[in-house]
């Protein structure tokens, strides 16, 4: 079957590599801002974002480092140990139920095969097998899941869906981080919360998929991480309703890709590929005019996940946009993009139009305001 036509424009943007996968992280990050296109675009095209910037002159600010993601496979390594029995022991102390021990699916590979594909057909004849009233207590280790975000459909890998407890099926989120005294840090827990609740979102789906009733998915899901400074396994279930119904909300509201991508000039591209003696197969000039032609919405908090927001805290400054400040400006100064334009409509060098009469009064208390505590101070 040929590739659909907006499939064939998103792998044309991306030129000649590889695209790269969605993953609960880079959902979180494209709902919490769900009006920039630019990041719209690029994680659909499956645009490498951190090669990109570093093409464009910023380098990303975070990441995991090597330590950390050694740290994060070997816990991993000690809660699969003998079958899951680390999990399986959480699972009897937080659900209050007897917890037999159970089959696993391993499904980082299907008959050799490692691809995506393969391994979400594989999950889907399990679930239809959990359907039909069999393998009542298989862990599926590492399935794959698909989501649609913003017409584009993501495969998503959660670390463990538990089999039927307590009449519900569970997520599994196992993390590095430490539990001290029964508490972890509360900015990597809810980061954590909010990727369990897309997995949650892509589990219904396929529980829907398989003819499954999508409510046994419980809206609870288990965080494993180390207790106190030991690595031994440490449990905690916590309730992601408000996150499920925020994360579907923006999803909801997300344009489609391939709708944005058509806006883009002919001639647009991401190809971060190399020639086979070595130069970049396209300049840094094509890639930069080629991201500037996308629409971003960027706000500070932008800096804490976006491999671009570097290019495009640049951007905005150079531009003077509010959003420079923050949602709060940007919220405030309706129909203002620009900073240097507000100043000119305080001190009379530019007429604004009679629709922004509420923001220039607003603009105006402002200044006097600041104008009164610089006296006071003086």
């Amino acid at each position: 079957m040929p590739p659909h036509p907006s499939e064939d424009r998103l792998a044309q943007l991306r030129g000649h590599l590889p695209p790269q996968s969605y993953s609960a992280r880079k959902i979180t990050a494209l709902t919490a801002n769900p009006a920039c296109a630019r990041r719209a675009v690029l994680d659909a095209a499956g645009v490498d974002k951190a090669q990109l910037a570093l093409r464009l002159g910023h380098e990303p600010r975070f990441g995991q480092s090597p330590f950390a993601i050694a740290r994060s496979q070997s816990f991993e390594s000690l809660v699969m140990w003998g079958g899951y029995a680390e999990l399986i022991r959480l699972l009897r102390e937080e659900l209050s139920v007897p917890v037999e021990e159970a089959a696993v699916a391993d499904l980082h590979e299907v008959a050799g095969r490692t691809t995506l594909a393969a391994r979400e057909r594989e999950t889907r004849r399990l679930l239809a097998r959990i359907a039909e009233g069999g393998a009542d207590r298989l862990i599926l280790d590492h399935p794959v899941l698909t989501l649609e975000v913003a017409g584009h459909t993501a495969y998503l890998e959660p670390d463990v869906v538990t089999h039927r407890i307590g009449d519900r099926f569970h997520t599994v989120a196992i993390r590095s981080f430490s539990a001290v005294d029964g508490q972890a840090d509360p900015v990597a827990v809810a980061e954590t919360a909010r990727q369990a609740a897309v997995y949650v979102l892509a589990l219904r789906r396929a529980f829907v998929t398989a003819g499954i009733d999508p409510t046994l998915v419980s809206h609870r899901f288990l965080l494993v991480c180390p207790q106190d400074f030991s690595n031994r396994p440490y449990g905690r279930l916590l309730d992601i309703r408000q996150e499920i119904d925020a994360i579907e909300f923006q999803l909801g509201r997300l344009r489609r890709a391939e709708d944005l991508a058509a806006l883009l000039p002919a001639g647009s591209t991401f190809d971060l590929s190399r020639s086979t003696d070595g130069p970049p197969t396209r300049s840094d000039a094509e890639l930069l005019a080629s991201v500037d032609a996308l629409d971003a919405a960027y706000a500070p908090s932008c800096l804490g996940f976006c491999e671009l927001s570097g290019h495009c805290r640049t951007e905005a400054s150079a531009n003077g946009s509010p959003a420079r400040l923050g949602t709060a400006v940007r919220g405030d100064l309706p129909g203002i993009d620009s900073t240097r334009t507000a100043l000119a409509y305080l001190d009379g060098t530019a007429t604004p139009e009679p629709e922004l009469a509420d923001v220039i009064d607003l603009l105006t208390a402002a200044d006097r305001l600041r104008s009164l505590r610089g006296g006071g101070a003086a």
